[in-house]
């Protein structure tokens, strides 16, 4: 029997995690899905809200009070079918997404425990793929039309499966060895499972999407820190020549470097230079070079990147690991009334944190101390005070005296974001970019995600800036959407 009350007499439960000590010394998922009676009673929470603020927060509008509503009633496949509707990926976006639509549950706001929405989805997708309801989808009628998709992260991907999904025949071009983007170099193992992305490329590929690897398009010049693989290049005119359409999905790949005294010393690097090699070793492609086994270790970027490198550098055996962040220490407890139902600034703790990580606040690196051979063997720092410029309102910092110190480390990895997407590839196909250096191209309107080239779209990052894994796939599939209509006068696709 359901039971209308699970919002007042059932807790939130979340997703079992095997303890520290087993998960650090191997490189596999330790987050469980949740059994199908757990899923059920989690679900039971959910208050059926007049005005779902969960699904107005995601990024792909996911319905999850109506897939709730199917998952406590035992209808398994319903509440998949109703989860496929608006996500190409939940497999990805349920254990990678930070779960902004939790942040905007009412019973967050009622009860401050949200309900497990993102376990909830997880525990879908995976019976979902156990059932063998996760089929190709492919069209009854081909429009004739070609469609190439310059990268394969998960906008590329997203947009991919929409327009063959629409009948038309896509061919996805990806620089490195294998599809997935940062999916598959840049996330690691233990958050999500290389066999989650593969089984997910054999749908796609079984639905009729192609997709050419280890080739650079329209530019082979790489900023450091983001890896390549290709071993040929095909041009941009090439490319519009030979398609209807190019949908132009490569990310935010030029990383923020820190430009103190020191940063060339060995032992200095982009997080994605560690994580990418890292990803590659536990697919079997050999040693990674970078290890920092019995190292001090100091990430610097308080972000999900930096809390991924966190993890890794745990597995590979570091003697100690500190993460230091420039902004202020979050409160431990958002204000509800102030922010809610938007997104609440908190401090948020990882289970890489949980692992054994010093973390440090108002941060300021000043110098990167070397050895006499060239070896990075501490960090200048000093501790900053913020405020409020009273002429302009903006946040501003200084350092405060007397708090200079020095931090033995033998391994810094900055992961402080991104700044924009590869010029190089913007400007081989003569694509006008913002003031940020991104994509120009509007979201909405009669052109939307188009560039001022003929024939050229963009989605993802390469349009919007660094972002999240769910908001790369919503965008996919808006500019799927755009692409299509585009091409065909009209559009039934689902954005």
């Amino acid at each position: 029997m359901i039971n209308n009350r699970g919002f007042m007499e059932i807790e939130r439960e979340e997703r079992a995690e095997d303890p520290v000590e087993k998960r650090i010394v191997r490189w596999s998922e330790f987050r469980h899905t949740l059994s199908p009676q757990k899923a059920i009673e989690q679900a039971e929470r959910c208050m059926e809200c007049g005005t779902p603020f969960c699904a107005q927060a995601c990024p792909v509008h996911n319905l999850a009070p109506e897939f709730n509503d199917d998952v406590r009633r035992g209808e398994w496949k319903q509440a998949w079918l109703c989860l496929a509707s608006t996500n190409n990926f939940p497999e990805f976006t349920s254990r990678v997404c930070p779960a902004l639509c939790e942040g905007s549950c009412s019973l967050g706001f009622a009860k401050d425990s949200s309900v497990t929405i993102q376990a909830i989805e997880n525990a879908i997708v995976e019976r979902a793929w156990k059932e063998g309801w996760v089929v190709p989808l492919i069209p009854k009628e081909k429009s004739g039309k070609k469609v190439a998709v310059v990268g394969s992260g998960p906008s590329g991907l997203a947009c991919a499966q929409q327009l063959a999904r629409a009948g038309h025949d896509v061919t996805v071009y990806e620089k490195n060895e294998r599809p997935g983007g940062l999916l598959r170099f840049g996330i690691p193992d233990f958050k999500l499972s290389k066999s989650v992305l593969d089984r997910r490329l054999e749908q796609m590929k079984a639905e009729g999407v192609k997709f050419v690897v280890s080739t650079a398009v329209g530019s082979d010049r790489f900023s450091p820190g983001v890896g390549s693989k290709a071993k040929k290049k095909i041009a941009a005119s090439d490319l519009i020549n030979a398609y209807d359409a190019v949908v132009l999905c490569g990310g935010s790949e030029v990383p923020r470097d820190l430009d103190v005294p020191g940063r060339k010393l060995q032992g200095v690097h982009f997080a994605l230079e560690l994580l990418q090699v890292c990803n590659r070793e536990v697919s079997g492609e050999g040693k990674s070079k970078i290890c920092v086994k019995d190292q001090d270790v100091i990430v610097i970027g308080g972000g999900d990147t930096g809390a991924d490198v966190v993890g890794t550098a745990h597995r590979q055996g570091a003697r100690s690991v500190m993460q230091v962040e420039i902004n202020p220490e979050p409160p431990e407890k958002a204000d509800r009334f102030a922010v809610w139902p938007d997104w609440p600034r908190i401090l948020r703790t990882s289970a890489f944190h949980e692992e054994g990580c010093e973390r440090r606040w108002c941060f300021g690196t000043k110098e990167f101390l070397g050895d006499n051979k060239g070896h990075l063997r501490a960090v200048k720092a000093v501790q900053l005070e913020w405020s409020h410029d009273a002429v302009t309102g903006r946040r501003v910092f200084k350092e405060k005296p007397g708090t200079e110190m020095e931090i033995p480390v033998q391994a810094a990895f900055l992961a402080m974001g991104f700044v924009h997407p590869s010029a190089e590839v913007l400007d081989a196909f003569g694509v006008e970019k913002d003031l940020r250096g991104n994509a120009r191209a509007a979201a909405a309107g009669a052109s939307a995600y188009q560039t001022n080239v003929p024939k050229v779209f963009v989605a993802g990052d390469m349009r919007r800036g660094q972002s999240l894994v769910v908001r790369a796939i919503a965008d996919g599939r808006h500019a799927a959407k755009a692409v299509d209509k585009y091409l065909m006068g009209e559009s039934f696709l689902e954005d």
